[in-house]
Order: structure tokens, then sequence, then C-alpha cells
């Protein structure tokens, strides 16, 4: 008999999706919360801005990574995108989406509300549906989400948005100059 050069792990991979599956569904039933944390998290990444500028954004960048996608990872069965829309998807990840969908489900939604491509998985925009409907900011499933841009694949999202959000808030602050002449 030959010998196959690929020999599996004792724990099955079914095991381990199921596993992290049901943890993705927890979020997805507690987006809520999820929300709350969300946001304080960015507005303590915010605060840190002045830290991840002096230490530089880029430097900062592979330990931010590997504690995002630890945690995302185990809540949100996340693929590290580098454009996280988890606050408008109701805690649902588009991107384990088997398609990679962003804006919505396609028209293979079976009749029990799962996945035509996988028959035994809810899709991914039916539970985005129901965690957007406990979200303050539900209604930001609505929302239009630009196509993926695979260039941010593997890099922080979170330090990505602090970087813009403190340049946009810098940017506010400066003085406008009145146009029209200038004597």
């Amino acid at each position: 008999m030959p010998k196959t050069a690929y020999q599996p792990s004792h724990a099955s991979p079914v095991v381990r999706s199921r596993a992290l599956f049901t943890i993705r569904l927890w979020s997805v039933r507690h987006s809520r919360g999820l929300e709350i944390i969300y946001k304080l998290l960015a507005k303590t990444f915010l605060k840190l801005h002045p830290f991840w500028s002096w230490v530089g954004y880029q430097r900062a960048e592979k330990p931010v990574v590997f504690i995002e996608k630890a945690v995302k990872g185990l809540l949100f069965d996340c693929r590290m995108c580098g454009q996280c829309v988890l606050s408008d998807t109701g805690m649902s990840c588009p991107m384990n989406c088997p398609k990679s969908l962003r804006n919505g489900p396609c028209g293979g939604v079976r009749a029990n509300g799962n996945c035509e491509v996988e028959p035994d998985m809810p899709c991914v925009w039916v539970e985005a549906w129901k965690g957007s409907q406990n979200m303050q900011n539900g209604n930001q499933i609505l929302k239009v989400q630009e196509p993926v841009n695979h260039s941010y694949r593997g890099s922080s999202s979170w330090l990505r948005v602090t970087a813009e959000d403190a340049a946009r808030i810098e940017k506010e602050k400066m003085p406008t100059v009145a146009t029209g002449d200038l004597h």
C-alpha cells in the first residue's frame, strides 16, 4: 500500500471548524456587548495615537497583528483581510462567506437560511442581519462596503482605522482659509 505525504492530525478539521463556528454564532448573538467593547477599544487606540506615532505605526504592526489575529480569530473566525467591517455587519465576518460577498447574501440562500455552497452552515449574511438587529448602530448593515483591497491582507485594521481617524481629526482641527480676495 502506498504511503501518502499528508498525515492528518489527531483532531479532525471538522471538529475545529465546528468549535470556531459555535464561538462565531455566540459573537453574533452578543453583538450589542461586543459593539460596546469595540467602541471602547477604538477610543483607547485613538488616545494611544501619540504612542503609535512615537513608536511608528509600521513597528507596532507586527505585535498588534498578533493580538488582533488571536482575538478576532477566536471570536469571529477572522480572515485578517485588513478591512474589518464587523461593526457594520452584526459582528458576522463577511469574509467567512464561501463566496467572500461583502454587501449581502447571494441569490442562493436556502429556505432554511443556510448557505448554498455549504448547506450545513447558516448564511453569513442571515447571521449578520440577526446580529445587526441587536446593535445600537444596526442600520450600518445597509451601508455599501468597498471592495476588498487585497494589499491590506494580514495587516491590522485596528491600527489603520486609528491612523485614519487621527488624520481626519487633525484635518478638522486645522483652520479653514476663506476663499475669495486675499488683499
